[in-house]
């Protein structure tokens, strides 16, 4: 772990392997690992698994790898592995050690091999319908394979000719013999090997049998000497399996699978195929679409390492599946933006004002904080001029009651600047407001005008000087809580997830904005620059609201 945080509360698994390493279980080591498969990118659920794993290895002063679980070389590829990588790194995270289970291909048939010579495995003939057929239900047994009891030589013979690719896809599986009325139906003979003519991204053709994830996970953990294999509550029916080909097998260690909730977080879609489906079908631009959960999504939305980090220790670990608002999560991101987020000024929706009473071609440098209560990060110059513009709604002709703004014959004062007064509308000829003309007080820069108060505070820009800029508005690309509970989730699709608004101006400053910062726009939100920023067109994403608008009804 390269963040030098305070160490995390307790839970129940940090309680299990203090206690291990009490008792000098598995010879007082800790070693986990991440073990994802390279078939999507990374989620916000994949986020609780990295911190906890790699939380743990460096808590215990232990290791965590980074092994990539590629025996499904039909739904994955290079790109997938890549993007992995650079979102553990993003999240602050270093692997101890980078491992693929197509590392140990030659192993597992080894392995699978010596369950067929100890009669614990055999080959069949059934057809994956069959197998399901056979297998039972939770309140009936299944019944055993008319090829379960096939002579050892001949299941031996049969699983090298697999290999060697003499048969065709599915033609046969290879199967483990374990209990086929077993009341856990994972342990009624499941399939550990499979005839898949796939081209693997890592091993190429050399290939045409793949053992199945069961089966090589937990081997995977053995060979690595991982000590505690920590996975989310859907694989706890598994554990008996996991622990079964481990006994069997008598491989270099037995780590100890331990289950935990996985997150689930309201207004989101974590499966990849549905994730996968939101992209190919372009519903959102891409795995990194702000709007989606995705850490490449998040990440180019604005959010921050350290928020997600903060997110996953809070909503912390539990034995039980429950929903999390998607407010908490908001909530630790506005958290780290508004104490480290620079500050600037933005108008989304210009209106010109004029101020007449300042000189014709002037132009004052003041001096503005980059952040009100951290005046270590220092102040920059803001370019104030006789033309400048506000937002549109800063302004009302009628305006409602406790309106604090600019209104014709009242005062405002403009952030870091002066106290101005309307004194005329300019409309056009549809009645349109164009343009307001205003008087500055030149007295009242950095404190307040004599004999009357003003209350309001608005942001401006200067128009010859500011920035042309795209701002996107990005909401929840969901409208429901739960978008899997609809009969088509695409159904559930925010309508307003985006907003696009084109004819922005920001302050001079944001024209060097880095892209790796984070700024809060005055009054507005949390915004960073867009990969899409290009020939001196700013493109700014919207990280999140500067309040919560989602009220639960």
């Amino acid at each position: 772990m390269s963040t030098n945080e305070t160490l995390p509360s307790a839970n129940f698994i940090r309680q299990i392997v203090t206690h291990d390493l009490k008792e000098n279980k598995h010879n007082g080591r800790v070693a986990t690992r991440f073990p994802p498969e390279p078939n999507g990118y990374l989620h916000i659920g994949h986020a609780k698994s990295i911190c906890l794993n790699f939380g743990i290895a460096a808590e215990f002063g232990g290791t965590c790898n980074l092994r990539f679980d590629d025996t499904n070389p039909e739904k994955e590829n290079i790109e997938y592995m890549e993007s992995i990588e650079r979102d553990v790194r993003w999240l602050g995270f270093t692997w101890s050690g980078l491992y693929h289970a197509s590392d140990y291909f030659e192993q597992l048939y080894d392995y699978a091999v010596q369950l067929i010579q100890q009669g614990q495995a055999y080959v069949d003939t059934l057809s994956a319908d069959e197998i399901r057929a056979y297998r039972g239900t939770l309140t009936e047994p299944g019944k055993p394979s008319p090829d379960r009891n096939r002579p050892i030589a001949e299941n031996l013979d049969l699983f090298a000719r697999m290999r060697a690719g003499e048969f065709a896809d599915g033609q046969y599986v290879l199967r483990a013999k374990i209990d086929m009325a077993s009341p856990n139906i994972n342990m009624r003979d499941p399939a550990i090997y499979r005839i898949r003519r796939v081209h693997h991204h890592r091993t190429g053709d050399a290939w045409c049998i793949y053992p199945m994830y069961d089966y090589t996970h937990c081997i995977s953990d053995a060979l690595e000497d991982i000590t505690h294999s920590l996975c989310t509550l859907e694989f706890e029916d598994h554990r008996p399996l996991y622990d079964w080909v481990l006994d069997q097998l008598q491989t270099p260690s037995h780590p100890q699978q331990i289950e935990f909730a996985r997150l689930q977080l309201e207004y989101t879609i974590v499966s990849k195929r549905k994730l996968n489906q939101l992209v190919t079908e372009k519903h959102v631009h891409g795995w990194d679409d702000p709007r989606m959960p995705t850490l490449a999504g998040l990440r180019r939305a604005g959010v921050t390492p350290k928020a997600i980090r903060d997110f996953c220790e809070r909503i912390g670990l539990t034995k039980q599946n429950s929903w999390i608002e998607m407010g908490v999560l908001e909530y630790c991101i506005r958290e780290d933006l508004n104490e480290n987020a620079l500050r600037a000024m933005a108008v989304l929706q210009p209106l010109r004002i004029v101020l007449d009473n300042y000189p014709d071609g002037q132009t004052e440098l003041l001096d503005v904080s980059n952040h009100p209560q951290r005046p270590e990060l220092g102040k920059r110059s803001v370019p104030f001029s006789k033309v400048l513009l506000i937002e549109q709604d800063d302004f009302a002709e009628l305006p409602p009651p406790k309106y604090k703004r600019l209104v014709e014959g009242g005062e405002v004062r403009l952030r870091g600047a002066y106290v101005i007064k309307c004194t005329e509308v300019i409309k056009n000829a549809d009645g349109q407001i164009i343009e307001l003309r205003c008087s500055y007080d030149p007295d009242t820069l950095g404190k307040n005008p004599e004999g009357r108060k003003v209350k309001g505070v608005i942001q401006w820009v200067s128009e010859i000087h500011a920035a042309a800029a795209e701002i996107r508005l990005y909401d929840r690309l969901f409208s429901v809580p739960n978008p899997d509970n609809e009969a088509n989730f695409l159904d559930a699709i925010n309508k307003d997830s985006l907003t696009v608004l084109e004819d922005c101006r920001v302050e001079a400053s944001l024209a060097d904005a880095n892209p790796d910062s984070r700024y809060q726009f005055e009054r507005t939100g949390y915004f960073c620059l867009d990969k899409d920023s290009a020939n001196g067109k700013l493109v700014f994403n919207r990280t999140v609201t500067l309040r919560d608008g989602w009220v639960k009804d």
